[in-house]
């Protein structure tokens, strides 16, 4: 199977599951999706693929998943329930970063197998850690004042429109400067914009394909949630 298959794949499956967390156990199952999708993009995107071409980070599609979410949030709830979501997946990902750094902390013993995979796996440049959590932040806020803006100004139509443009625009800024403040010393800065670009035309894709999820979404509603106003 060829990744550009497995990236399409994954794109299903991923929002979809997304749907049925929503449907299943109402908002604050996507606000608790939303942490978990935080902490796996961080822990999964240290992999990278050959995917059109270009080398990308596969934590892309779980990462933006992220953003579907919380247009989700503001969409069918509301922005506080959005904001809520971006400051516990923050936590979520500060409390992760926290937990594998004790962890490698300890002392392997003799009939120790799992600590040289973990060192692989967890060991975390600070600089990176914290450009990673900061522009998360950032740029996931940003993306819900977007969202809000675009649907005021629109009257609530067009919500393709301020789907799209709030996910792809924080989604490539995101990418941008996370690359440029994490790697800025360490690769040229040619290779940080073409990594950069590379990455963005993934996610720009992948923030296409997220249009007809969060059209499905407004018509999931979770029991106790049907007769609610907001």
């Amino acid at each position: 199977m060829s990744n550009e298959l497995i990236l399409f794949c994954e794109i299903v499956v991923v929002f979809s599951l997304l749907l049925m967390t929503k449907k299943f156990f109402g908002r604050y199952g996507v606000i608790t999706w939303v942490c978990i999708a935080s902490v796996l993009a961080n822990l999964i995107t240290a992999k990278n693929a050959s995917i059109f071409g270009f080398s990308t980070a596969i934590g892309s599609v779980m990462f933006a998943s992220t953003f579907l979410a919380t247009d989700i949030l503001t969409e069918c709830y509301s922005a506080k329930y959005a904001k809520k979501a971006v400051i516990m997946g923050l936590c979520s990902t500060f409390v992760f970063i926290i937990a594998t750094q004790i962890a490698l902390a300890y002392h392997p013993s003799e009939i120790d197998y799992a600590n040289d995979s973990m060192l692989t796996l967890f060991s975390m440049n600070l600089r990176i850690s914290i450009s990673s959590m900061v522009m998360y932040f950032i740029a996931n806020m940003a993306d819900i004042y977007i969202f809000e803006a675009i649907r005021e100004k629109t009257g609530g139509r067009l919500l393709w429109l301020r789907n799209n443009v709030a996910t792809i625009l924080c989604n490539c800024l995101e990418n941008f400067f996370f690359i440029g403040f994490a790697f800025y010393g360490i690769y040229t800065m040619n290779d940080i914009i073409m990594i950069a670009l590379s990455t963005s035309v993934i996610e720009a894709i992948v923030g296409l394909c997220d249009t007809p999820f969060i059209y499905a979404a407004r018509h999931l509603k979770y029991g106790d949630e049907m007769d609610d106003d907001v």
